[in-house]
């Protein structure tokens, strides 16, 4: 996965010490997101204490991106998405709000594909009722936002595959917007192929509109979202670590600023 260096505009003296992990979400209007982030955050201080964690959205709740990075000046932080395949946001939206501030950051790799990601999805499903033994007559729909990037769409179908080889049953991805087949294109295909007891894997970092939505169609069981999981904070700090090792630059690319 790609892990994007980002230079400020400012020129400033470079700060000593850890970057902080700065998580981005996207933001909901559904209250329930803000809480789950929070507390996945927390999981997160609780396997590294040491290492100062901080909250930026994209859009809808606060703090926004662009004023969690304003609060951390000149520091170094790596800013970790909390989202589950590059699309728009991960490539476009995240840089340029962090090129705009004066800290000295490096933009990690979204969160899938990637086995942890898998873990916390299989732990899912088998919390709504997913079988040990599953046979022919199973199969899952891997449910998500969708975008109209490809590589997107490439990220899920890899996840699907993932998630497939785990269980040993088909799992087909689905999408909520932008994208198809929609939740539903795909259950009726899988069971249209004999597939009797079709699941839905809710492919979603925190509850919300779209996960709501999605979990509404299955016909058999949905499994929650991903939400404090704690899969999903070890893959956080294995994000922060990714982009960290290469960031060595972090401490000297402020003062290299045209």
């Amino acid at each position: 996965m790609t892990v994007t260096t980002v230079t400020s505009n400012r020129t400033a003296p470079a700060t000593g010490g850890t970057p902080a992990l700065v998580v981005v979400a996207h933001g909901s209007r559904d209250p329930r997101a803000l809480s789950t982030v929070r507390a996945l955050l927390d999981r997160v201080r609780a396997l590294r204490p040491a290492l100062p964690v901080h909250l930026g959205h994209v859009e809808l709740n606060e703090p926004l991106l662009p004023d969690t990075l304003a609060a951390l000046g000149d520091a170094a932080a790596v800013l970790v998405p909390l989202l589950l395949s590059r699309g728009y946001h991960v490539k476009r939206d995240i840089p340029e709000m962090a090129a705009l501030s004066p800290a000295r950051t490096r933009v990690a790799a979204p969160l899938g594909p990637h086995p942890l990601l898998v873990d916390a999805l299989h732990a899912r499903l088998t919390e709504a009722g997913w079988p040990t033994h599953p046979g022919p007559e199973h199969a899952v729909v891997l449910a998500s936002a969708g975008s109209r990037d490809p590589e997107s769409r490439a990220d899920t179908a890899r996840t699907a595959a993932l998630l497939a080889a785990r269980l040993g049953v088909p799992v087909v991805p689905a999408y909520a917007s932008a994208a198809t087949p929609t939740v539903g294109e795909a259950i009726r295909a899988l069971r249209a192929r004999g597939h009797r007891h079709v699941a839905v894997a809710s492919c979603f970092t925190a509850p919300g509109r779209f996960a709501t939505q999605c979990a509404a169609a299955a016909p058999w069981i949905a499994s929650s979202p991903l939400g404090t999981h704690p899969s999903m904070a070890h893959l956080l700090l294995h994000r922060y670590d990714e982009a960290a090792k290469t960031g060595s630059d972090l401490k000297s690319r402020a003062m290299a600023t045209p």
